[in-house]
């Protein structure tokens, strides 16, 4: 073979044996299906939702009409609505939105084979908009649930829901942002938000990441026409983990509370911390001597700089347990302990 000819087969060789093992290698690790096996890993636990409520006319909250309405109560017009749920354990329990299931007198989950059966209320949590409903089932897929503090802006993210009552449908988009706060009435703001299509029917079902495991449950969207325009916000997996815990634990999920308020500090201040706007008679705080004006400026060492974040960690503790804050006074900094108190139910 001439040197000529053998310097123009030597490269052409060597790049179809390299083609050939990448192409191998991407047949392998199954990259020619896109994004199906995490779909495919995914969709079996990710649930439609369907719940129905007798609704009474307005008067009604009358007095004077009650005991008519309670006569007629069987014939009181019934609302429905739709969502989705995400199964989280073998034995039946759904994790979905609370606003899906609020004051439902009837719950019925489909499965995406086709099955269905009613479910029962375990407990909710209006503040995050979690519930936790059970299926009278065994041996249902639990979804895989990754940790949402692992989740990077720009990731992969699916969608799974029943948007529209329409069935089982995947979206696909990436996170867009995480620690969200401010974009509900909720103080325990703290949403992913991402660009997958979310639309009326989503909200409880799961968002996935490219290998199929749960990193948020799909709650609301940014919208001026009521569909999906590229902004859609999940509760992180982390939080709803916690939720979900404790709600089978105690029904319901209990947190610490200080019994103050707090507000931002002024921009066009150098102060860090929040100012006391209020100390609640007989609360935790009051016990512990703290006033109106204090500054807080860390919990157990952690720095509060938004009262978005003082809310989130303080509800992070439990009733009854002992925190030190760092609380400045008169242009001195002091050490106080307080044992957290349980934050009053809502909702």
């Amino acid at each position: 073979m001439s040197a000529p000819l053998r310097f123009l087969l030597l490269p052409a060789l060597i790049g179809l044996l390299v083609g050939g093992l990448a192409t191998w290698w991407m047949k392998a690790q199954g990259n020619n299906s896109g994004y199906a096996q995490a779909v495919a890993r995914a969709a079996p636990s990710v649930v439609n939702i369907y719940s129905s409520k007798s609704v009474q006319p307005p008067i009604c909250n009358l007095p004077r009409y009650q005991e008519w309405c309670e006569r007629f109560r069987d014939r009181a017009r019934q609302e429905s609505s739709l969502g989705s749920g995400v199964v989280v354990h073998a034995d039946g329990y759904v994790l979905t939105n609370d606003h899906v299931i609020s004051e439902a007198d009837e719950i019925l989950v489909a499965f995406n084979n086709g099955q269905a059966t009613s479910a029962s209320v375990i407990g909710r949590d209006p503040e995050t908009d979690l519930a936790v409903i059970k299926v009278e089932a065994r041996n249902l897929p639990p979804i895989a649930i990754a940790s949402s503090q692992d989740v990077a802006v720009g990731d992969i993210a699916l969608a799974i829901g029943n948007p529209f009552g329409i069935g089982q449908t995947v979206s696909q988009g990436i996170i867009s942002a995480k620690s969200r706060a401010g974009v509900s009435a909720s103080p325990y703001d703290d949403f992913i938000q991402t660009d997958a299509a979310i639309n009326p029917g989503n909200s409880g079902g799961a968002l996935i990441d490219e290998h199929g495991a749960l990193i948020g449950i799909n709650t609301m969207i940014f919208s001026r026409s009521g569909g999906s325009q590229g902004i859609g916000f999940a509760i992180p997996s982390d939080l709803a983990l916690s939720v979900l815990t404790q709600i089978v634990e105690n029904g319901r999920v209990r947190r610490g509370w200080l019994g103050v308020e707090v507000t931002n500090a002024a921009t066009d201040t150098e102060q860090m911390g929040l100012p006391i706007a209020r100390v609640l008679p007989n609360g935790p705080a009051a016990g512990a001597g703290l006033l109106a004006r204090d500054v807080i400026i860390a919990i157990d060492g952690i720095p509060v700089r938004d009262t978005a974040g003082f809310s989130r960690i303080v509800a992070d503790y439990g009733p009854n347990e002992s925190l030190t804050l760092a609380v400045e006074r008169g242009g001195q900094i002091y050490e106080v302990e307080v044992t957290t108190g349980e934050r009053p139910p809502t909702g």
